[in-house]
């Protein structure tokens, strides 16, 4: 088992290294999310590619609140009580996706243990609201386990979102250390009633971060998980410690071993395989479109 111990981050590869955007859309994306006091995950995980993706005019909104019920040892994302939810979060989560003119958007949230459908309702709000004044973006979801719940689940899907995603996150013997709460064969659940309710009509999608310790034939056997509950899409990118309160780096991945699983990943059947060292879950997200006949 892992555990994460106060240390020096290692250097980080040459194939690691960003460069700070000097774009003027960077900063327009920022005023428009301040503007409408909307959460991303790009801040609040200390995503790497945020610079990138604003800078493009894009962001992963995060609902529900900054404040997540659970304590992965991965996660920057702060955990504490979470505060009530914002009735007009959908609303202003929509006109944003309006003004950026987005054709994809990926919408996220903390986990809400405290609440009943663990925030599965405002995730239904806000995809129909964002689907009221953008009838035609792709929208994808990147929701908690719901703890398995059935009611959960239905309600989410119940809104036709195009792409459900749920991450797997790792393997199954490093899940216990990494993923405070969850478990491997729940989340395989969670995307396996999915496909159960509907089909091919909503593509399925999940991702892991490499780097933790895993090895090869555990990755390949995730990947084969996945495949066994039909999951359609997959991510694989480099784990990244936020801080040193948080899991050590264990081996920094190469773009070559990246390149080789997207291939295994594709001969195993998945739909499209995202595979790089700066690959998140919803980095380049918009690469995958469903086409007009899966929709």
């Amino acid at each position: 088992m892992i555990t994460a111990e106060p240390t020096v981050r290692p250097r980080l590869p040459e194939w690691l290294r960003i460069k700070l955007p000097t774009a003027d859309t960077f900063s327009r994306t920022r005023s428009l999310l301040d503007e409408l006091k909307l959460h991303t995950v790009c801040e609040s995980a200390r995503c790497p590619n945020h610079w990138e993706c604003w800078s493009k005019g894009t962001a992963t909104f995060m609902i529900a609140g900054d404040r997540c019920t659970r304590a992965c040892g991965f996660c920057a994302v702060s955990t504490a009580k979470p505060l009530a939810l914002e009735a007009d979060e959908p609303s202003r989560v929509a006109e944003a996706t309006r003004r950026m003119k987005l054709n994809h958007v990926v919408i996220t949230a903390v986990a809400r243990d405290d609440l009943k459908d663990g925030g599965a309702d405002h995730f239904r709000q806000t995809i129909e609201a964002v689907r009221k004044l953008n009838p035609c973006i792709v929208i994808e979801v990147l929701v908690p386990d719901f703890n398995e719940s059935d009611v959960a689940i239905e309600t989410v899907i119940g809104a036709n979102p195009e792409i459900f995603n749920h991450n797997l996150e790792t393997v199954r013997r490093l899940t216990p250390s990494v993923r405070h709460r969850a478990t491997y064969d729940r989340s395989l659940a969670v995307l396996a009633k999915v496909k159960a309710h509907c089909g091919n009509s909503i593509h399925t999608k999940s991702g892991m971060m490499l780097g933790l310790g895993e090895t090869e034939p555990e990755v390949l056997q995730a990947m084969a998980d996945l495949r066994a509950v039909d999951c359609d899409i997959l991510t694989l990118g480099q784990y990244l410690q936020p801080t040193l309160k948080h899991l050590p780096v264990v081996e920094f991945v190469t773009p070559a071993k990246f390149a080789e699983y997207q291939e295994r990943g594709q001969a195993m059947g998945f739909v499209h395989v995202a595979s790089g060292p700066m690959v998140r879950s919803s980095y380049h997200a918009d690469e995958f479109t469903p086409s007009s006949e899966q929709r």
